[in-house]
């Protein structure tokens, strides 16, 4: 399977892909913003859910992966302990809300309530695989 590559620059393009990073999981201290640069990356383990299973393979697998995020004025969390570096986060999805278009929030909404609020100038969103990719330990999955 080729390495994902996505880039998004509109609403449409973010829900594309917000679906490839759900489920994806990351720490605490491998989220890095600069103010000065405009830029959050964060690198995460995403769980490939574009892969198709075979009948004999029942687990998906995960990617190592960055989602970065350009022009970025401002970011806010709710949730999250910066003096936990260690602590795992699990994104579910990334929300979108105009306020000035094409200026707005992109939204990460994490499991367990946490939150990361960025007031952007524009969508531009990047998210690449990194390399190699290992069995998955369970396939996520969600209540209804």
């Amino acid at each position: 399977m080729q390495p994902l590559r996505l880039v998004a620059l509109d609403e449409q393009d973010l829900q594309i892909v917000s679906a490839h990073v759900q489920d994806a999981v990351t720490r605490v201290g491998e989220i890095h913003f600069s103010a000065a640069d405009k830029q959050l990356a964060i690198p995460i383990n995403r769980y490939a859910w574009e892969k198709k299973r075979r009948f004999f393979s029942r687990r998906g697998e995960r990617r190592r992966s960055v989602l970065h995020f350009n022009r970025v004025l401002a970011m806010r969390s709710v949730g999250i302990d910066r003096t936990s570096p260690d602590t795992v986060l699990s994104l579910l999805a990334i929300d979108f809300a105009a306020t000035d278009a094409p200026a707005g929030e992109i939204v990460l909404i994490f499991a367990g309530g946490a939150a990361i609020s960025l007031n952007v100038e524009v969508i531009e969103v990047q998210l690449g695989d990194l390399g190699g990719a290992w069995e998955a330990a369970a396939r996520p999955r969600h209540g209804v």
